[in-house]
């Protein structure tokens, strides 16, 4: 049973044709039950005008709710032109179930003005036909009242369980995005070593080779030793340079690339924003056909300058993030217009703004951050074209 309604929960349609068939029965049995059956084509046409919509009530909800309003309407006015003293049809409890889709799915005003057509439409029922009032106005109530009431706790759970989906993954990205800055900077200390290795290595066997050359006719044993020394040096840089090259044997594959450029900017925008970040993104000039190195940068700047701001922008934080592209250089601009605490946004506090500082000095552009005049924490940096 479980499984199966994990298996619903993934398939909205399935489970609300389901409950389409579930009203629609109801409605035959109610009928089957009843002493009146002269007017079974007016009871089939209401079941299947009211029941069969609420299996689109969470793709159209604003058509499906009309349309089981007109259903109702429909039934009040066909049965009292044909006399019927009682307007009994289980599949209405579809409207309740319509208010609330509307209060879950599309919203309180949307659903304010239903409550309000299906008030006067209860009201104009319980005028044509013969039932008691209090009980009927009671019972209406109730139904409306406890439709709302589901809708808006069901809505703010998943409100609440959208919000820590979003920051975990929010939390992951981040996570991973250290990880690869983590292995960028080993990477790029071995590349610092392997460097160091081969010039060291070259250096000091060119040295031994030209002293050789000079001294292989004079001087026989020095030159001997000089090639000594040349192999010797040969063997030891090489020994050094497996030991280098055997830490980058493990390279990314293409396909783990991750997407820099545009896309690359909306997806960390649509992330943030679904953190509860509040992100204005502009972007002017063409950013898809820069060299990758710039890419990377500005991806670097914005994805950072973004996760401070959540972190230590305080309640509903919010920012504006503008990437211009410039004939020279690209302009970073990353403003967060709700700043938290002093001491959660003093500069240095953490690793994020030096590196980067590192990243933009390596990319030999300059980079600016800090309080603006009016108390806003700005995030500007140029990134040379060339």
């Amino acid at each position: 049973m479980r499984r199966f309604s994990l298996w619903l929960r993934g398939k909205p349609f399935v489970a609300d044709s389901l409950l389409a068939g579930a009203l629609f029965v109801l409605d035959v049995v109610a009928f089957v039950g009843s002493a009146e059956m002269q007017n079974w084509l007016l009871f089939a046409v209401v079941a299947v005008a009211v029941s069969v919509p609420i299996a689109w009530r969470r793709r159209h909800p604003r058509t499906v709710a009309a349309a089981v309003l007109a259903g109702s309407l429909f039934s009040t006015l066909a049965g009292v032109a044909v006399g019927e003293t009682t307007n009994f049809h289980p599949a209405l409890l579809g409207i309740p179930i319509m208010l609330y889709t509307l209060v879950a799915y599309v919203g309180r005003r949307d659903a304010l003005v239903y409550l309000v057509v299906v008030t006067v439409d209860s009201a104009l029922s319980v005028l044509s036909y013969d039932e008691d009032l209090v009980s009927t106005i009671v019972f209406t109530v109730m139904m409306y009242a406890l439709a709302w009431t589901a809708a808006e706790f069901l809505g703010a759970r998943r409100a609440y369980d959208e919000a820590v989906e979003a920051r975990l993954a929010v939390a992951d990205y981040d996570r991973d995005r250290r990880a690869d800055e983590a292995v960028a900077l080993e990477r790029t200390r071995i590349a610092r070593e392997l460097h160091d290795v081969i010039a060291h290595g070259v250096s000091v066997m060119i040295v031994q080779a030209d002293g050789a050359s000079y001294a292989i006719r004079k001087d026989p044993e020095r030159a001997e030793q000089a090639v000594a020394n040349i192999s010797a040096t040969g063997r030891q840089a090489l020994a050094e340079l497996r030991r280098t090259v055997a830490l980058l044997r493990t390279t990314p594959q293409a396909d783990d690339m991750p997407q820099y450029g545009t896309a690359g900017l909306a997806k960390v925008v649509e992330m943030m924003t679904r953190a509860g970040l509040y992100v204005e993104l502009e972007q002017t000039g063409n950013l898809d056909d820069i060299s990758p190195a710039i890419s990377l940068g500005v991806h670097r700047l914005v994805q950072e300058s973004l996760t401070n701001v959540l972190r230590h922008g305080g309640h509903a934080p919010r920012a504006r993030v503008s990437v211009i592209r410039r004939e020279e250089d690209v302009l970073v601009q990353v403003v967060n217009s709700r700043v938290g605490t002093a001491a959660s946004t003093v500069e240095g506090s953490g690793n994020g703004l030096l590196g980067m500082r590192e990243r933009v000095a390596v990319l030999q552009g300059t980079l600016h951050a800090g309080r603006t005049d009016d108390g806003q924490w700005l995030v500007r940096a140029e990134l040379p074209l060339e």
